[in-house]
This record gives C-alpha cells, structure tokens and sequence, in this order.
C-alpha cells in the first residue's frame, strides 16, 4: 500500500521517542493517502501528542481513514458518535460504525455490537441479536 514505508519508518521514530522524526514521515504518508498513517495523526490531535490538541481535525482525520474501513478509526468514530466527543453524539451512527469495525474484524466492535443491540442503543432492541454478537465477542475473548 503506498506509504506503508513511511508510516513503519515513523513508527519506529515514535517508538524511539523521536516525534519530531516521525510527524513528518506521518504527514508524507497520509498525504499518499495511507489509512494506518492518517489514522496515526488524528490520534496524535486527538491526544494532543507532540501537536496542539484538536478535537475537530483529530476527528476529520478519523473519518478519512474510517472511509477506507480501517477498523481502529471505525472503532474510534463510533465512540465519538456515542459519546459526542468531537462530532454531535449520534447513537445511530455509532452502532452503524461499531458495525463496520466488527465485520472488519475489530474484536472490542463485536463486543460493542451485542451491548448496542442489548440495550437498544441507536438500534432497536433485540436480546436474540445481542446474545450472538455477546457470544461471538467472548469467544474472541472480550468479556466486558
């Protein structure tokens, strides 16, 4: 996938502790359009690591890579949704999202379905539905 070397380059300088390295690699390799890369940088903003906290662009970032299904900003998005960090809290959105991230195999999105569908949260209420999903994510070994 193009920019799949920078965005491993820069992770190695993050894990080196050098941000100042690896942010540049990131930007480059979103700028290729890279998933794991864009998604790397709205974490960055989101949890105001090495740049200035931003709530709107960490999320912008979110959707980018949420649109090529990267399972983490699925995930992440459904959260925000849920509870309204960054984005109007929407709980259908966030069930529709928590879907997406758990077909993509996203094992916590498994998890998060069968509670969604437990209490009826931006889906009506379906027990049958939720013990599947609960079922399916304790075999993956969630078991919240």
């Amino acid at each position: 996938m193009k920019g799949d070397r920078l965005y491993h380059k820069a992770l190695k300088e993050a894990l080196n502790e050098q941000p100042e390295k690896a942010f540049p690699l990131l930007k480059k390799a979103a700028g290729m359009n890279n998933p794991k890369a864009i998604y790397a940088l709205a974490t960055w903003y989101l949890h105001g690591y090495y740049v200035e906290k931003d709530w709107e662009k960490g999320t912008e970032l979110l959707h980018k890579a949420a649109e090529q299904n990267l399972p983490d900003a699925l995930f992440d998005l459904a959260v925000s949704y849920e509870k309204g960090l960054g984005v109007n809290k929407d709980k259908q959105k966030a069930f529709q999202y928590y879907l997406k991230a758990a077909i993509r195999g996203d094992a916590q999105s498994v998890y998060e379905v069968g509670r969604c569908y437990y209490y009826g949260i931006g889906v009506r209420k379906d027990r049958k539905m939720a013990n599947i999903w609960l079922e399916r994510a304790e075999e993956l070994g969630i078991n919240n």
